[in-house]
């Protein structure tokens, strides 16, 4: 497969600014692999395609406001410092991404809140990469949420809202750690959740903390050279229980976007079972893919050559997924993040 095989024309007006309300009346698109039929549904729909002894796997990373707005010490440039991850709890140490680039080198401070937060820069990584130290020792996350701005995708072009805090979150968001919604699961309400529940499906929870990875364009025409970013994901014990009891019963294992998917293929025992992991993983899927976990994919309308696109197409063949994705464009699908789903059954 070559990059270019997963190009497509896409309308701007066509990308979602703003969520469904509520978050399960979306539209969604049912791509049946063995007959290769499309359906219409409502996402709330998506109830009637499962059975008791099902499971869904669901990712539990929460997102936080990893936008910074400060100022550089003497001359109070305006700086931006976007947070990526924390690399060091102890000392408050973390890389980020600062805009812009030109005015930050090493040993620069920039302040936040008034002066009473600062982080000085402590080394470069990439072009607009650097890796900072806070000066803040105590619960650096209570002052990020309190500062921080929601780190919307660079296609929605608007500023953030306080609406976006609650609707670019999942409904059962617990983990602190990513800079990018699991966007497959914004559709979920709670009251969805618990309709699956009592209908006696499972819900199996992982965490995978999203980086920028995921907008980060591939580079390279032949897909089998692309270095995909290493993000963090933990796999407990009690998930795997669920989800290997219900491949024995010969029940479908349902994964929610392409995070939760990557997850558990990275962790995949010979029998063909799941196993608990805590650690990193760079893996990359691409067509072809034969998928040892998952057997039905909950997914949004992905950016056009993009990794959670070639997933996508990983597990629905990439000729019928682009039939999808055109079809989706001809009647006004809403596309992205805050667009409408997709399930690939």
């Amino acid at each position: 497969m070559k990059l270019s095989d997963f190009k497509y024309p896409l309308p701007r007006n066509l990308i979602a600014k703003h969520p469904a309300k509520p978050r399960d009346a979306s539209r969604m698109m049912v791509l049946n692999r063995e007959d290769e039929s499309i359906t219409e549904r409502k996402f709330s729909d998506i109830i009637d395609y499962f059975k008791k002894g099902d499971c869904l796997i669901v990712n539990q990373t929460k997102v936080f406001p990893a936008r910074l707005f400060g100022k550089k010490e003497k001359t109070n440039a305006k700086i931006e410092v976007f947070l990526l991850r924390e690399l060091n709890h102890e000392d408050a140490i973390w890389d980020v991404i600062v805009d812009p680039a030109r005015k930050v080198r090493i040993g620069n401070k920039i302040y936040f809140d008034d002066g009473k937060i600062w982080c000085e820069v402590i080394d470069n990584t990439t072009s607009r990469g650097r890796t900072v130290r806070f000066n803040y020792k105590n619960d650096l996350y209570k002052v990020i949420e309190r500062i921080g701005v929601t780190p919307l995708p660079y296609y929605i072009k608007r500023d953030a809202i306080d609406d976006d805090k609650e609707s670019y979150q999942t409904v059962y968001a617990k983990n602190i750690g990513s800079v990018a919604a699991p966007t497959a699961g914004l559709h979920f309400t709670k009251k969805l959740i618990q309709a699956l529940e009592k209908k006696g499906v499972k819900i199996a929870p992982v965490t995978l903390h999203l980086g920028l990875g995921s907008f980060r364009p591939v580079e390279v025409e032949d897909l089998s050279k692309h270095k995909m970013d290493s993000e963090y994901y933990e796999i407990p014990q009690s998930t795997v229980e669920i989800v290997n009891k219900t491949i024995d019963s010969r029940c479908n294992v349902f994964a929610v976007g392409t995070s939760v998917a990557r997850a558990v293929e990275s962790s995949v025992m010979t029998t063909g079972h799941l196993k608990a992991f805590r650690g990193w993983t760079d893996k990359f899927i691409f067509p072809p893919y034969d998928f040892k976990i998952v057997d039905k994919l909950i997914t949004n309308f992905h950016m056009p050559e993009s990794t959670l696109l070639m997933l996508a197409a990983a597990f629905g063949g990439r000729d019928f997924v682009m039939k999808a994705y055109k079809k989706a464009i001809k009647e006004k699908w809403r596309f992205f993040s805050y667009g409408d789903g997709m399930l690939i059954i």
